[in-house]
Order: structure tokens, then sequence, then C-alpha cells
């Protein structure tokens, strides 16, 4: 009862919050507005709005509805939490084609997004469920649940056992009753004795317990469990549909690429933070050593509105992402930003316009000297280039075909390509203007920029490829910015990418097919995710799926581990995921998959080790009626073993370690029952000796003239001692248990082992307790052979363990020998 109680309050709790997501996307729904109204500029709560408002934005608002923009000055909007993109996106208010992916509708603002810069005026054209953001929460509203694979095994299993038991009883009250004639009440009084004997009352605890044990173990992997059989879930993972930005990657751009006229260097770094290792080829080379380098890094530092600061060991940017990568570049080439604003004053500047797709600065030293610094987009600056700078500091003419090319080769690795210009102009020169730029400059390079990955979670892909696991990146990023993290990450098939156009056009049976062959899905709306995460389970396939947007939202509900990241998650994507991941680290899903593992082994080794027990002692009383034998061990005693002793010892096997080689095993199969033939042959082979072990001590103690009490203390304590033999062999699934680490144990197990040890003294010692339990005290020589059949037990289930484990290695080298022929 303790037990149903328990896990009906924590399945309410956890209903409760499983729904919660709808709540969390509301929240978002509802930030104030700056509304023209009667000519007027007010500021109204978001759930105000109605279509037909006229909205003003500025850099820092949070879009309130969705809007068609009419006015756009210098304006970029953050969208990641809709689109998984990692730098802000610009717009204009140029239409686009009504079919084109979400991310590049960019005459139109998303409920829900950020502005990080310039301003515009936008008419609503969507509030509440009819906006990108409220279209999502519907989706996530009609997404189901799954039921997770222990949860139907577990339902199987108990079906199955609960039919099993009842026919066995069945078939033995017929029998005693017309066959041998019992009295039927007493006949009907074993038979209960024979199911309490049978069923595993204490398995479902001891399963809670297992899975609590995990919860805690992955809250040290930086992995936090919402719903408990989450966990094994984990374990039977076969595929994880990952998201790029802030996954795979560290949702941090960085410049990767330097581009001069005759240098393509290779900056190395970790994100925001001002240091890293610049590389020609693959020599580390300083940037005193190129002037140029430095020029550049001052003109990224003067043509830029960002700032960087340090807090609690973390760099932070204040401003846009890429400027912020920007101040990063310039530190790493030993330019210290905060000399330069001391000796450099801004005059005058021309503000980033879609229009005309560069930003440009006029700054003035301390000796009055002015200089114009341009960045921009590759093909616009080179338009407005005379020269370009050569390594020495002198100029040539301008080779624009170079530049083309390098631009075009540093794009294809999925880079964000800025060029950036100077013209030196006389110092009474206080305002610049678009005349000042246009064909004047002087080219000074390029440089490439992007979200890198992080370097563990390369290791962790490599770590799920060994341990039989797909990986698929499933982004709203570009395609080519996809491919190049994919190759960089160590994806398997990075020569297809599919976009969500594509996907769009495929029906279900083409979807089925393109998910399971390609690796990289890119542009990919919240429909996309979903209808991909449905075809892999058609593939029977066990599926994960992580996510940080409000966008990932219906796939992490929908996908049978949804894993949500905590830093920089949504609300919505951390309330529909069953896990959230508290450092937003790939890596850490890999260690999580490792303790789900673990935590189904050690549930299958607590059943491997429950029924045996429970078989072995329903077939003493099943031996016992069909016999007409006298029972060797009463029913206070099969209650003691099942509800004491068999309970206690059980909960050893929630703690135990991860095997060697478990992540070296291929995933199990989705449907893999809980008693396969290997397991239900294990019962057979125990529950057998058990029985043997039982009838033949109490056999011997019959023979030598002891009395029944004394006979059935004897059995009891057998069976006891014949479970803790059988508990140090069950540790060891896929080894042997025959090596010095599985005989020291840990320190749970012994520290259960001694206490069950010192609880059959008591009952069969201890005067106070013997009438009880009906025991008398054991002769110290009945003793050594209670012992040595726990000891012959243990010789007998390890000598057919070690003879499996070799039949196995022979087929495998067999099907290796035939696979190489072929």
């Amino acid at each position: 009862m303790a037990v149903v109680i328990a896990n009906a309050v924590i399945g309410f709790i956890q209903e409760g919050k499983a729904e919660k997501a709808m709540d969390a996307i509301r929240h978002m729904l509802a930030p104030h507005a700056n509304v023209i109204r009667g000519g007027k500029r007010i500021s109204i709560a978001g759930e105000h709005l109605v279509p037909g408002d006229i909205v003003l934005l500025e850099a820092g608002d949070k879009v309130a509805a969705d809007l068609r923009l009419i006015t756009a000055h210098g304006m970029s909007v953050q969208e990641a939490i809709l689109t998984g993109e990692s730098v802000p996106v610009e717009k204009h208010i140029e239409p686009v084609p009504a079919d084109v992916p979400l991310g590049d509708r960019s005459c139109m603002a998303f409920s829900g997004t950020l502005v990080t810069s310039g301003q515009e005026k936008g008419v609503v054209v969507g509030t509440g469920a009819h906006t990108e953001i409220g279209r999502i929460s519907g989706l996530l509203s009609e997404v189901g649940t799954l039921t997770t694979p222990l949860v139907k095994q577990m339902g199987a299993f108990a079906k199955w056992l609960t039919v099993f038991i009842l026919l066995i009883a069945a078939l033995l009250i017929v029998y005693g009753y017309f066959v041998g004639h019992h009295n039927f009440s007493e006949l009907f009084m074993a038979v209960v004795g024979l199911s309490v004997a049978a069923i595993p009352e204490g398995l479902p605890a001891v399963l809670t317990i297992t899975l609590a044990v995990g919860v805690q173990a992955m809250a040290q992997r930086n992995a936090i469990v919402r719903r408990l059989p989450a966990i094994e879930t984990l374990g039977s993972v076969s595929v994880i549909c990952t998201d790029k930005t802030g996954t795979l990657t560290r949702n941090e751009m960085m410049v990767a690429s330097v581009l001069t006229h005759q240098h393509r260097f290779v900056l190395e770094g970790d994100g925001y933070a001002p240091e890293g290792t610049l590389r020609l080829g693959d020599v580390q080379v300083s940037p005193h050593e190129y002037q140029v380098l430095e020029e550049l890094a001052l003109s990224a530092l003067l043509c830029n509105d960002a700032a960087l600061h340090q807090k609690d060991g973390v760099w932070h940017v204040e401003g846009d992402p890429m400027e912020g990568a920007l101040l990063a570049f310039a530190e790493k080439m030993d330019v210290n930003p905060r000399d330069l604003q001391a000796a450099c004053t801004r005059t005058d500047a021309i503000p980033f316009d879609a229009k005309h797709r560069f930003m440009a600065t006029l700054d003035h030293d301390q000796d009055r000297r002015a200089l114009v610094s341009v960045k921009g987009a590759p093909e616009r600056v080179l338009a407005m280039c005379q020269n370009q700078r050569r390594p020495d500091g002198t100029t040539e003419p301008l080779d624009a075909a170079y530049w083309h090319q390098q631009a075009d080769l540093i794009a294809a690795q999925g880079q964000r390509v800025l060029a950036f210009a100077v013209r030196p102009l006389a110092s009474t020169h206080t305002v610049l203007e678009h005349r000042d730029v246009e064909g004047t400059l002087t080219l000074l390079g390029m440089v490439g920029m992007m979200d890198p990955p992080r370097p563990e979670a390369i290791s962790a892909v490599r770590e799920c490829q060994e341990a039989g696991i797909r990986v698929k990146m499933i982004t709203g990023d570009h395609a080519k910015t996809a491919a190049a993290i994919g190759k960089q990450i160590g994806l398997q098939n990075t020569d297809t990418v599919l976009t969500g156009a594509a996907l769009s056009a495929m029906d279900d049976g083409a979807l089925r097919q393109a998910a399971l062959n390609c690796d990289i899905f890119a542009r990919t709306s919240p429909e996309h995710k979903l209808r991909l995460v449905m075809a892999l389970q058609s593939h029977n396939m066990t599926v994960a799926m992580t996510g940080d947007g409000v966008n990932d939202a219906p796939a992490l509900k929908r996908a049978d581990a949804g894993i949500a990241m905590g830093k920089k998650g949504s609300d919505a994507a951390k309330e529909a995921a069953e896990l959230v991941l508290a450092d937003d680290n790939f890596a850490s899903i890999v260690a999580a998959v490792r303790e789900g593992r673990t935590v189904y082994d050690n549930i299958k080794k607590v059943i491997g080790w429950t029924l045996p027990t429970n078989a072995g002692e329903a077939m003493t009383i099943i031996v016992a009626l069909l016999f007409g034998l006298t029972l060797p061990v009463t029913p206070i005693q099969i209650l003691w073993i099942n509800l004491i002793t068999a309970v206690t010892l059980g909960i050893a096997l929630a703690f135990e370690p991860t095997e060697d080689n478990t992540m070296r095993r291929p995933p199990r199969a989705r449907e893999e029952p809980l008693l396969n033939g290997a397991l239900i042959w294990h019962v057979v082979l125990v529950s057998v000796l058990f029985l043997c072990g039982v009838y033949g001590i109490y056999s011997y103690a019959i023979d030598r003239g002891h009395s029944l009490e004394l006979a059935r203390t004897l059995a009891v304590n057998t069976l006891v001692v014949m479970e803790i033999f059988h508990l140090f062999f069950i540790r060891n699934v896929y080894s042997t248990s025959l090596t010095w680490k599985a005989v020291r144990g840990t320190k749970v197990v012994w520290t259960v082992v001694t206490i069950i040890t010192l609880a059959q003294l008591a009952i069969t010692y201890v005067p106070l307790l013997q009438p009880i339990f009906g025991t008398e005290s054991v002769p110290f020589r009945d003793g050594l052979l209670v012992i040595a059949i726990g000891i012959a037990l243990f010789a007998i289930v390890e000598t057919e363990k070690q003879i499996r484990l070799h039949l196995k290695a022979v087929d495998r080298q067999d099907a290796g020998h035939r696979d190489s022929r072929n």
C-alpha cells in the first residue's frame, strides 16, 4: 500500500509538471509594446495588441506580436528561439516569397524574438495563437507523450507474471481438491502461501530505488531528470537528434579565419575569451610579424559598438555577437581596446543598414589624424575599394578576383565573412558621408566567423558511434553552416544536407527513408523536427531529442527522451523535456546515456536476482503439495525472506557501478523484453538449484534425526545464504565474477550482507525471536554445510556463465570471419 500511494503521489506531481510547457509559452507572449494609437505613442501590454496596430521597436525590445515591417533602420533581430540561428538576422522591408523558410522571412519580426540593433516600425499581422510561437504552442498541445520502454515492459511483465501465477494456483487447487482430496480451506491457504512466495512484492520498491539512485548519478553529471522512467529510456537510445547551436557548438561567435592579400591564417581560441593561437598552415605565428594584422585588428575595434565583460570567469558580450567576436579577435592580435579607446575618439559614423550592407566610423587620434574604418559584406566592401594593403604596409591596386575566390572558400566552410577597409582623411574632416567611402577605400583583409563546435562534443559524438548510437543534427541554421559543423564534430554522413523545403516536399514514406540515411537537416521548422522524430520512431528506434528553443518543444515532447538546455534553453523547452542539461553540453548527454544503460543493467540484475529466489520458494511449496510432503519452510519464514531479506539484498544492486565496455555495446532493441531467453533460462536453472539446496538440507536434517523446527531453520538459512552468493554472481552480467574487483564488491553490498547476516543470526539464535519464526539454534558443523551449499550454487552458475560467454565469443569470431570472406 505504501508503494502504491507513493507511486500515485509522484505520478500526480509529475503529470502536473508535464503540461507546464503551455504556461511557459504564454509567459513569453506577454511583454509590453509601444504602439501608435490615435496619433499618439503609448505603451500597452502585449496581450492587448490587435491586428492592424502599429508597433515601434528599438534595440533591447522583445517583439510582442508577429509584425510585417514597414520601416527598418539598421535592424537586426535575434531569432534563435524560433530558428536556432546563432547570430542576429538583418531585417528590411522588401517582400519575400510566401513559401520561404521562417529564418529567411527578413521582412517579418516574430513574437518572442529580441531586437539587438536598430529601429523599426511594423504592423501587427498575428497575435496570441495566430503568431509563429503561438502556432508552436498549438502544435505542442497536440503531441502525445510516449510511454517509455521500461513502463511498457514492466506492464507486460506484470501481466505475464500475474497470469502465470494464477494459472499455477488454479491448477494446484484443482489437483489438490479432486486428486489429492485435501481440505479446501487448508488447500486454499497453501495456495495463498504459494502466491506470496511467487509474487516479488518488493520488486516495485527496489525498481523505484534503482531509478532514484540513477537520478542522483545523473545530477552529478549535469543531467537533471524530471521524470523517473526517462533514465532507463536514455539507456536504450539508438539515435540522438541534436540541435546545433549551443549544444554541439558554444553559441558564441568566434573569428576562425583571417584573410590578407598573401596569406590565410587560422585563429584558434575559446569563444569570446580574448586568448588564442594564430596559425599559418601548421606553423604557429605571431601577429607582430605581419603589420596588416595589427591594422585589421584596429579597424575591428574602431568599427564596433559591442563590449566584452568577464563575469565569474566567463566572457560575455554586450551587443551584437559578431562584434563581440571581433573584439576578442583584436585582443588575440595583441591590440588593447582600452588603450585604443583612450587614444581615439569617434567623431561620426554611418550605422549598418540592410540597404547598403556596411558600417563606417570616423575616428580622430590624439594628433587629430582622421581615419575612416569600414566593415561589411565582402562584395559590398570590395565595390567600395580602390587599393589593397600589402603585408609590409604599402598599397597596390585591388585584385578583386582573388578576394572573391578566397571569400567563397571561407563561406563554403560555413563561416560568415566580413571585409575591412580604411581611408585616411584630413584632420578637419568631422562629418562622414557616403561619398567619403565610395570607391576610395583600401582593403585590409577579411575575417571568417563561426559558432565553433565544443571540443568535448567531438569526443562525445565519437563515443556515441562506438556505442552504436547515430547522431543527427537538426537545426534551423543555414545548410553550409550545418555541414561545416557536422564535418568538424565527425558526423558519419556530411555529404548530404536536407533543408526544410526539401522535407516539406516529401511524403511520409520518403521522409522515413531520408531520416534514416541523412545525418544533417538544415533550415528546419518545428513541424519538420516533429516529423523527423516520428519518422525515426517508425523504424523502432528509441529517439533522444535535444533543443533549447520554443521551436524545439513539440519534438522534445514527442521524443522518447526529450533533453533541454538548462543555461540557454527556453522555459517552454525545459517543461516539454524529460531531462535538462545544467551545462548545455552534448558530452553530458553521452554521460547520461551511460548512466541510463547502467540503470537498465541494474534493473535486469534486480529482476534476474529476485525471480529465481521467488521461483525457488514457490517450487518448494508446489513440490510439497504435489507429493504430499511437509512444507520445508513455514509461511512466516517465507514472508521474512520476501519482505525483509529479499528487498534488502535487492537494494544493493541499485548501487552497482557501470560495468566495463558498457558504451561499446550496441543499444538494445526497442521491443526487447525484460525477460528474454537467457534470463528465463537463468531463472529456471537457479530456481531448480534453490529447490535442490532447500530440500537437500531439509532431507539431511530429517535423516540426522533433527527436529522439524531445526530442519526448517536450516532450510531458511540455506535459502538466504544462496541468495547472498547469487547476489555476488549477478553483479557481473557481461563478465566473469571471479575477479578481485568482483569479490571486493561495493560498500553497499557488504553493508547489506552484514545486516542480513546479523538478522539471520538473530532469528536463529535469539531465544525471544525463535518462537515467532519457529527456529532453533543451528549446530556449527551444520552451519558450515549451509555455507558450502551457497558456494556450490555460485560455482555451478558461474561455470554455466563462462561456457555461455565462451560460446558467444566463438559465434562473434565466426561471424567476423564470414563477413571478411564476403
